[in-house]
């Protein structure tokens, strides 16, 4: 009798322990950021080595690593995935925590040797879905979660990208964006959007401080994503929220 009364007590003590074990197993960080980045056909093979380098150069960069420290636990988590059409979502660099020079060596150093894949058609909607799983039991409790989504047209496949955008809103997700407008000005096919900028700040990003980066020349995408990563790492809210590269 004693027996099964000490059984039972250390699995009713267990069972309390268990969501609280879970808890506290999350670290702690400032921000949760997955960087969702376009790999859609539309990208020549040029755009998106520029693309890459972009943000293999911001990891580097000591700016960026100076602010990726600086919040109350001076620490992120980041993860790097790519996409295009609905079947197309892969992550490259899995969640990473970023505490020091290391960490965000590490984290650029694998963008460097993982090579760049490319496919059909551009769902940013199915883009933010996988992003918002992404978000969820990751290991890490940020103070912010945040969606970055860089793409070089609307979304053409997949579901309503207004349903996706409200449902990571409705969690307290912000969404920024890095609109590609390399061909603005030239003749458009039949997905083009010449101002993807004002669909981006429209249809996309949102959340409190939510901005757009565009980028309208080669030369722009790494001060772009270095200047996006500095803004939302630190959380500046501005206005207006299409903000310029430089």
């Amino acid at each position: 009798m004693a027996q099964s009364f000490r059984a039972l007590l250390v699995l009713s003590l267990l069972l309390l322990m268990g969501p609280r074990s879970a808890v506290q197993a999350q670290t702690l960080v400032d921000l949760e950021l997955v960087l969702a980045v376009d790999i859609s056909l539309s990208m020549d093979i040029e755009e998106q080595r520029l693309q890459r380098d972009g943000y293999i150069a911001a990891f580097r960069d000591p700016e960026v690593q100076r602010v990726m420290r600086s919040g109350s636990h001076g620490r992120i988590a980041v993860t790097y995935m790519e996409w295009a059409g609905p079947s197309s979502q892969q992550v490259v660099v899995p969640w990473t925590l970023i505490d020091g020079l290391a960490a965000a060596e590490a984290f650029a150093a694998e963008l460097e040797k993982t090579p760049i894949s490319r496919a059909r058609m551009t769902s940013i909607s199915t883009a933010l879905e996988f992003s918002g799983r992404l978000l969820k039991d990751n290991g890490f409790k940020g103070e912010r979660q945040v969606v970055d989504v860089s793409g070089d047209g609307p979304n053409n496949s997949g579901r309503p990208i207004m349903q996706a955008r409200e449902e990571l809103l409705a969690r307290g997700i912000i969404i920024n964006g890095l609109p590609i407008l390399m061909r603005e000005g030239q003749p458009s096919g039949n997905f083009d959007l010449r101002q993807l900028d004002l669909y981006y700040e429209s249809c996309v990003i949102g959340g409190q401080g939510a901005f757009v980066v565009p980028v309208r020349a080669k030369s722009e995408f790494s001060p772009a994503i270095r200047r996006k990563l500095l803004l939302e790492i630190s959380g500046i809210a501005l206005e207006p929220r299409i903000i310029r590269a430089q």
